[in-house]
């Protein structure tokens, strides 16, 4: 495991969002349980978030405000996919995300080919999802894109062959991508457990131990810090 990381360390940044936007213009932003400006906001409404996130890149003169890895978040418990009798809720978000309130164009983070794609379309979940496989100096690992556009899997195929830095759809608007302010959900993956179009994004606590293992942290790769 430690290999791997030692080799995503070694890789240039690589940039999944708004190439024209510089990492100067990013602001990092906390959306977990602590944040006590949260404490009054209407989760149910993805109009009433998009405010909340306008509000906060127009306060700190930002474009894109991005974080997210290992935050405990209350965002999810108006979903019944995170939040329901049957099964210990998830609140505990283990991918990356990159907010900007508009549809913007979404890019590959390394070279690598299609592995699976679909429309994650549950209320609260991905929405449109694209995973990736890449393979490095021998390292085999996923990378995952969600809450895209319905446009963003079309002409797609599994195999294909996708360079870094190309193209590869746009964010989704609500409530299409989820029903969420418009954002995008960067994920990496070693494990794909066999799993297809579709990889948890939020853990448990009981689970998490593994998913931070199984799912490192994205600014590894993207290094906006």
């Amino acid at each position: 495991m430690n290999d791997i990381l030692d080799l995503f360390k070694t890789l240039e940044c690589a940039k999944v969002l708004s190439k024209n936007i510089d990492y100067d213009d990013y602001i990092e932003i906390n959306l977990s349980q602590t944040n006590t400006s949260l404490k009054d906001q209407n989760y149910n409404t993805a109009s009433d978030f998009e405010i909340f996130i306008q509000n906060y890149l127009d306060n700190n003169n930002a474009k894109i405000a991005y974080g997210g890895y290992n935050e405990i978040r209350n965002l999810y418990k108006r979903s019944p996919v995170f939040n329901n009798f049957d099964a210990e809720e998830r609140n505990i978000h283990i991918g990356l995300d990159l907010w900007i309130n508009h549809e913007a164009q979404v890019y590959v983070a390394l070279e690598g080919k299609i592995h699976s794609f679909q429309n994650n379309n549950s209320f609260g979940d991905y929405g449109p999802t694209l995973i990736l496989e890449h393979n490095i100096n021998g390292f085999n690992f996923h990378t995952l894109y969600g809450h895209l556009s319905l446009d963003s899997l079309k002409n797609k195929k599994i195999g294909d062959k996708i360079s870094k830095g190309e193209q590869i759809g746009t964010l989704g608007l609500p409530p299409i991508n989820g029903d969420y302010a418009p954002h995008l959900h960067f994920q990496i993956i070693i494990d794909m457990e066999n799993k297809k179009g579709d990889y948890p994004g939020v853990s448990s606590y009981k689970n998490l131990p593994f998913y931070l293992k199984n799912c490192p942290n994205p600014e590894l790769l993207l290094k906006i810090k």
